[in-house]
């Protein structure tokens, strides 16, 4: 985990994608709960992006995060991974002593840069044991011979 500082809220998105575990639909959800968090430090979390010759797959460990909490959108080739994961009340309300805290929780934001035969129309992403998977097909191109003519002068 990378923690990122003055991240800003800068893009407008084209496309969104539902985020679907066990026939749930995703809520859009915009708003923002830090629970007083300073708004400029953003956590970064690790992913895996693999490819092969017909798609893009983008694997993200999310722990403790709702469904509801997850925004995925695409801006011209940039696929933007954001949510936020909020402190378990029930143990950080109570006057507990902090003795080691490595967690980080807030919010998080991964951008992605892609390549451009991506077909971002047929994005799919499904949560199951805190893994998302965000599936991009690539644009398949037909192959095709093309014969040179000769300019008769």
């Amino acid at each position: 985990m990378f923690k990122l500082f003055g991240l800003g809220e800068e893009d407008t998105h084209e496309h969104k994608v539902q985020v679907r575990s066990h026939g749930d639909n995703y809520q859009d959800d915009d708003d923002f709960d830090g629970e007083g968090q300073d708004e400029s430090e953003v956590g970064q979390i690790s992913l895996d992006v693999l490819e092969n010759h017909e798609s893009v797959y983008i694997l993200a460990p999310v722990a403790w995060v709702e469904l509801s909490d997850i925004d995925i959108s695409v801006h011209e080739t940039t696929l933007t991974i954001s949510w936020v994961r909020n402190k378990p009340k029930e143990f950080y309300e109570h006057s507990m002593k902090i003795k080691n805290e490595e967690c980080f929780w807030g919010k998080f934001v991964r951008k992605i840069i892609l390549w451009e035969n991506m077909d971002f129309s047929q994005i799919q992403a499904v949560m199951e044991n805190n893994l998302l998977v965000v599936h991009i097909p690539k644009i398949r191109f037909d192959s095709k011979n093309i014969k040179i003519n000769r300019i008769q002068s």
